[in-house]
């Protein structure tokens, strides 16, 4: 994991920190699903190293899913799958991007208009839903396959507006990333419920912009670095103001943690506030270690959940802290799904061109779950629970809608009078 503070410069645009031990390869499931893609070594140190001009007829600048398991092995430290993306944005200087590029690094446009109006959610995923049957998609150069986020009739941020918070000395700022904002607010409104129940205020700033990752993976890396230069600012005043921040996004948090520094000369911006930036599971683990995790009122489930570990929250070097979270809860029973990738990678598998690959990555992980006795599967990232429940006939959660299910269960004393009502978004 790349996180060497005062070489961040130097290891930034040097490829020469690769010893090419090829461990890169050994982990990369893109390499494993194709023959074809020369593996990320190649793909990014040895490509920056030799500024090779990258041609239309060589698409191993495509092939990176960025799921950062190459980084996450590497011995040396060398931001690889960070190569791997300025290699990307760096052939769109010179070329033209595609209709799936287009619409993909738009999500932050495209939830602000359709959630805004109930008429406008309900046309939209109907909409993709009749053409992706109608297998009309693949004319924009999109899967007609792969798992679809729904658009809620109402983002979180306007139903954030309506809750009524007790006043607590201890705030933290959300940051809901795009997703929950427009297609799963009922999970922001689940974590103001929660962390108000452990005597915790949760602050928001509509003025915070996309992480970027859709951005980056499309080759929009100038945009990238104008949200950066955004959310750092934001992060770094809140911070000031004594708050921790968190997200229940694992890519978010890797982006505001870590990606930011890794792409851009932004090291003493990160450096600003990401000792106080938190995955959600992470901060309640926090919390608990604090002694102020309300564990004993979580009731006994006699459940079963399949759990996968995204990408995303492996290579930020935390640990799984929800499973520590999710082991107070008595009765329940998590299975461990031993799979490297869900094979989804946020855009990748949703690109026609990509999504074969995808599905050849997620196999083995749709495998696991279709074969599980649990009766559905628990992550924290967003596309990762969409790929887990594509064609497995199982639901997957967050693990804060068990943490929820267990309070009720238990009759925790006025937690269901906590005052953010969740399961109202859609």
């Amino acid at each position: 994991m790349f996180n060497k503070k005062k070489e961040s410069a130097l290891y930034r645009d040097n490829p020469d920190a690769c010893i090419c031990c090829n461990i890169c390869l050994t982990a990369c499931p893109v390499a494993r699903a194709t023959q074809e893609y020369r593996g990320p070594k190649l793909n990014g140190p040895s490509l920056t190293r030799i500024r090779k001009l990258v041609t239309d007829s060589d698409p191993m600048v495509h092939y990176c899913s960025n799921c950062k398991n190459c980084d996450r092995v590497c011995p040396s430290g060398t931001p690889i799958s960070s190569l791997n993306m300025k290699a990307r944005a760096l052939y769109y200087k010179d070329h033209k991007h595609d209709a799936a590029d287009m619409m993909l690094s738009r999500n932050e446009e495209l939830g602000k208009l359709f959630s805004s109006n109930k008429l406008f959610a309900a046309g939209a995923n109907l909409g993709m839903k009749c053409t992706a049957m109608a297998g009309g998609l693949k004319f924009l150069g999109l899967s007609n396959d792969a798992p679809y986020p729904t658009y809620a009739k109402e983002s979180f941020y306007s139903q954030f507006k309506k809750i009524k918070q007790p006043s607590c000395s201890r705030k933290v700022l959300f940051f809901p990333g795009c997703f929950v904002n427009y297609n799963e607010p009922e999970l922001g409104l689940l974590l103001v419920k929660i962390l108000n129940y452990q005597g915790v205020e949760v602050v928001i700033d509509k003025r915070l912009k996309c992480c970027g990752s859709p951005l980056l993976s499309t080759g929009y890396l100038d945009k990238v670095e104008q949200n950066a230069k955004v959310n750092t600012e934001i992060l770094a005043y809140y911070t000031r103001q004594g708050m921790d921040i968190v997200t229940t996004c694992t890519t978010c948090s890797l982006f505001l943690k870590q990606e930011y520094a890794e792409l851009f000369d932004m090291e003493k911006e990160v450096e600003s506030y990401n000792q106080n930036l938190y995955e959600a599971c992470e901060y309640l683990l926090k919390l608990d270690e604090e002694g102020l995790f309300k564990k004993d009122c979580l009731g006994t489930l006699e459940s079963s959940y399949i759990y996968h570990t995204p990408c995303h929250l492996k290579v930020q070097g935390m640990g799984i802290p929800s499973l520590k979270l999710l082991s107070y809860i008595p009765g329940l029973t998590i299975e461990r799904a031993t799979a490297p990738c869900c094979g989804l990678s946020g855009v990748y598998g949703y690109k026609e061109k990509t999504a074969k690959i995808s599905e050849t990555i997620g196999a083995e992980l749709r495998r696991q779950i279709i074969n599980s006795t649990a009766k559905a599967g628990v992550c924290e990232c967003n596309l990762c629970r969409l790929q887990m429940a594509n064609g497995t006939g199982k639901t997957a959660v967050h693990p804060f809608y068990i943490l929820d299910e267990a309070y009720k269960k238990g009759q925790a004393p006025g937690y269901e009078k906590a005052p953010a009502a969740a399961g109202k978004g859609k």
